[in-house]
């Protein structure tokens, strides 16, 4: 990511198909105070709080699980039929937070590791390199997870004297790949996790920017056995500068004296010696979209999906018009989300990065950053979450131009 950066700031004019922020068209300064009046209108009409008590709640720390668990148990409910007991809820300093509190929980001693599959958000490799917990990768298959090989990864670390405590993954429209996994296939996961006493982290970033179609459930709104711990970011669909995120952990944990309590409540104990608590004022902001849309990110964010569904479409139609189908240059067809990835029949390395940022002006990301098998060093990914359908256009003709120059 700071490789990314810095090419970005050296050719500042080059068409950034590399991010993967939300779009900034439709920012708007003053809907962040409509926000945080809307919220204290909730406290103080909704709730029955005094101006004190209100103020308070703005202004103090707050708890370290967070104020507005009770809001985002709603939104779960409204948007992704996840019946969630706000208690299971810790709102966190983004998901990255999340991702960090739950890797550390799990890893008790060296035996640890936590499965991932592959290609992953860098954020994951990232947060458990921090905890010393070791990754093991899990191919994702044409269904977005290889459940074979799953088990087998299983089957492996555990012949080792290891104890695999979870699996990573984002089944819709995954970070880099652009992969969701069908119904069946979360069923099937399900069912192995059940049979393999393992836990699941869903990411799930993207999940409401479908391309077309009927949005499948998410693994937990699916999980009746509580298998699946899910890691929520309203940085695509709220507000990214408020830096909220949350963890839905409602897992049942056996205290030494044998008595126990939820993993969500563990997870606090952790957070408050890491960030003690998440921004209330952050909070308030997230909470008053909230409420402005009825508890519904969906109703919120409809012309954000429209734009990223035309965009997608978009790219796909560029990729189609610059290269035949029968070619060298291959690329796969998302159902939503951000991000594609193109099959090169060459290396797609930083440094044809800084050559395609130099000489031809237009960004995207080596799938190399993202994972090592050797089908990575020839990818790269494509992201339309920030430029225009114009952009688009140029940005592929560009592309184009560079991959004509490397194969003359």
């Amino acid at each position: 990511m700071n490789f990314l950066n810095e090419i970005a700031g050296r050719y500042p004019e080059a068409i950034a198909l590399a991010a993967g922020r939300p779009s900034e068209e439709f920012f708007e300064i003053a809907a962040v105070h409509r926000y945080l009046h809307r919220y204290e209108r909730h406290l103080t009409e909704e709730l029955g709080l005094t101006a004190e008590q209100a103020g308070r709640a703005f202004f103090q720390y707050g708890r370290t699980k967070g104020v507005i668990h009770e809001l985002v148990a709603r939104n779960l409910a409204a948007d992704e039929g996840i019946t969630a007991d706000p208690e299971s809820v810790v709102v966190t300093v983004g998901c990255q937070e999340a991702m960090f509190l739950v890797l550390r929980a799990l890893r008790t001693d060296e035996r640890d590791v936590v499965l991932a599959v592959a290609p992953t958000y860098v954020g994951l490799t990232g947060a458990a390199r921090l905890v010393d917990l070791p990754v093991r990768t899990v191919r994702s298959g044409p269904t977005g997870i290889d459940l074979d090989d799953l088990a087998e990864v299983i089957r492996r670390a555990r012949a080792e004297g290891l104890r695999p405590r979870a699996c990573y993954l984002l089944p819709d429209h995954a970070n880099p790949s652009g992969l969701s996994l069908d119904l069946a296939t979360r069923h099937a996961l399900l069912d192995l996790a059940e049979r393999e006493d393992l836990l699941l982290l869903e990411d799930n970033p993207y999940g409401l920017f479908t391309a077309g179609g009927e949005r499948l459930p998410t693994l937990k709104a699916l999980d009746t056995r509580r298998r699946v711990v899910y890691l929520g970011s309203y940085a695509k669909t709220g507000l990214p500068g408020a830096r909220i995120g949350f963890v839905v952990a409602d897992q049942e944990v056996v205290h030494p004296d044998g008595g126990t309590g939820l993993f969500a409540d563990e997870l606090a104990k952790l957070k408050s010696m890491v960030t003690v608590n998440t921004s209330p004022i952050a909070q308030a902001v997230i909470a008053g979209k909230l409420l402005e849309h009825g508890g519904s990110l969906v109703r919120a964010n409809e012309r954000e999906t429209a734009r990223y569904r035309e965009n997608l479409r978009c790219l796909l139609d560029a990729l189609a018009g610059h290269f035949p189908a029968d070619g060298p240059v291959r690329w796969n067809t998302p159902e939503g989300g951000f991000f594609l990835v193109v099959t090169l029949p060459f290396e797609a390395d930083d440094d044809l990065l800084t050559v395609s940022a130099r000489d031809h002006g237009v960004l995207w990301t080596p799938m190399r950053h993202f994972h090592d098998a050797p089908e990575a060093a020839n990818q790269l990914r494509l992201s339309v979450s920030v430029v225009t359908q114009d952009q688009i256009c140029e940005g592929v003709r560009r592309l184009a131009a560079l991959i004509a120059d490397r194969l003359a």
